[in-house]
């Protein structure tokens, strides 16, 4: 069985979900469980699709009594995994054992998630939980701008600090737990850093905060508006990276096609070569490499047009995360996002026909406030006629904090779970015969879990988590992290079944 209780080798044919079209928001997900710990760190990967978590501190380290030990707690979207890797880097650097229980811990960090209502309930569990288990605990994330409402509920918490805020953090925990002597030069930590994912793939974040004010999001109110990192500085990590074995690039931010705005593409430099600061520069410089670069959360801005060559000419991997919403130009003005559907619609027919092997990823929201069935129905339209491939839906819930908590016409929870479940089918029907296209054709997979029954992998077009996987059943002469070419012999509405080539 698999870490989240599902077969790991799922039979061809068997429905496991019959609703398995994640109902994912852009900027984060609903959780699940808490999952065990895995050298250290307590981590709660929030995937509807699989409810898998990441694969704790990527090194081992020897226990060592004299050094201070500490616990982590990571919620929250790929975003704030990368938050949490880079406190644990510091904490490792500084000579703190980070450890796998809360009785083991002198104290326990919790880097929160706030960006809907059901992630900062989660937050405050996890939060009450470390209090009750542990009793020193300092906090940070995204709820952490929100320090009232954290005091309200667990007034005990010794600290509170926002998003990104690692100085603050790593302050707090000397002031609690004191910095060990420590020889920086004797660490083990990597030279990649603590990472939480598997060795074979990795986020990359290329910056903070978003310069949009979309009504049903608050999240430039705790991340602040747009801050690109310095090109050559992203590409450095990148490099160290894949020299540590990472096959496969995810890069993630709040807007990940904005990057670079807000310096205004100034000129960076790299190898000693001068480098544009914008994401068409940055995938020109991560495609040499030689890893899978996946693109997520990009904002649909022209110039995303101009990522799409690079992907034909096999640069980067031919999938693109675009974040669309909604269909009617009605809600999407009330959304405060582009409305242009038929402009959007001709963007994505020449984007298929510059790169036929385009798969295109988006999430929507349904039972926004003043939403018609007439609303609904270009939706669904939209849908029919551009045929996504990968697709996340949530049903409308007002945020705390949120310009569209104001708007009129709030739709009823009935009618939001009625016309959830009815885009759910209609994507369901599309992705079944998006993939049933697939049968008989070979593609390249990155093998991500092994076992005596075969291999699970992911295909250019599955990203980790929230898409599909391609089953290898009874495939052994493959190992985690191998890319390997298959021949797609079956499918259902999410997932392909072959054999190695």
């Amino acid at each position: 069985m698999r870490l989240d209780g599902r077969s790991m080798r799922r039979p061809y044919g068997r429905t496991v979900w019959p609703l398995k079209i994640q109902p994912l928001c852009h900027q984060s997900r609903p959780f699940l469980f808490t999952p065990p710990t895995y050298n250290g760190v307590i981590s709660r990967c929030p995937s509807v699709k699989s409810a898998r978590f990441y694969f704790g501190l990527s090194y081992v380290t020897n226990y060592d009594p004299k050094s201070p030990r500490v616990g982590f707690v990571s919620l929250g979207c790929p975003k704030n995994l990368v938050d949490s890797e880079r406190i644990l880097t510091e904490l490792r650097n500084e000579g703190y054992q980070v450890v796998p229980r809360y009785d083991d811990a002198e104290l326990v960090i919790v880097n929160t998630c706030g960006f809907i209502d059901s992630a900062v309930q989660e937050s405050l569990e996890a939060i009450g939980e470390a209090l009750n288990e542990n009793g020193k605990v300092i906090v940070t994330g995204c709820l952490g701008a929100k320090e009232n409402q954290i005091r309200e509920v667990h007034p005990k918490v010794l600290e509170i600090t926002g998003p990104h805020s690692y100085e603050q953090v790593l302050s707090h925990v000397h002031q609690y737990v004191p910095k060990p002597e420590h020889n920086p030069f004797t660490s083990l930590t990597p030279a990649q850093g603590v990472k939480l994912t598997p060795k074979h793939y990795a986020y990359l974040k290329i910056s903070e905060g978003c310069n949009h004010r979309c009504t049903f999001c608050i999240i430039p109110s705790m991340r602040g508006d747009l801050d690109s990192r310095p090109i050559g500085s992203v590409l450095d990590e990148a490099k160290r990276l894949v020299e540590s074995g990472v096959k496969e690039l995810l890069v993630i931010s709040q807007d990940t096609s904005a990057y670079g705005v807000d310096v205004k593409h100034r000129t960076g430099f790299w190898n000693g070569q001068p480098v544009k600061t914008s994401m068409v520069s940055l995938c020109e410089q991560l495609s040499s490499l030689g890893a899978w670069v996946r693109l997520h959360y990009v904002y649909p801005y022209p110039h995303v047009d101009d990522v799409i060559p690079l992907m034909a000419e096999g640069k980067i991997l031919p999938y693109l995360d675009i974040p669309l919403q909604h269909a009617s130009p009605k809600i999407l003005k009330l959304m405060k996002r582009p409305g242009a559907v038929e402009r959007t619609l001709e963007r994505i027919k020449r984007w298929r026909e510059i790169c036929p092997e385009l798969t295109l990823r988006s999430t929507f929201i349904v039972g926004f406030p003043g939403e018609t069935e007439e609303d609904f129905q270009m939706l669904l339209d939209f849908l029919t006629e551009a045929k996504l491939d990968r697709v996340g839906c949530f049903k409308f819930s007002p945020v705390e904090g949120a310009a569209a908590n104001e708007l009129a016409d709030p739709v009823p929870e009935e009618v939001k779970e009625e016309r959830f479940h009815r885009f759910m089918q209609l994507q369901q029907q599309i992705s079944a015969q998006r993939l049933q296209d697939k049968i008989g054709r070979e593609v390249l997979v990155l093998i991500d879990e092994v076992d005596e029954e075969g291999a699970i992998g992911r295909s250019m077009a599955d990203a980790p988590e929230i898409d599909g996987a391609v089953y290898l059943n009874g495939e052994a002469n493959v190992k985690v992290g191998d890319i390997v070419k298959v021949k797609i012999e079956n499918a259902d509405e999410y997932d392909l079944w072959g054999s190695k080539v």
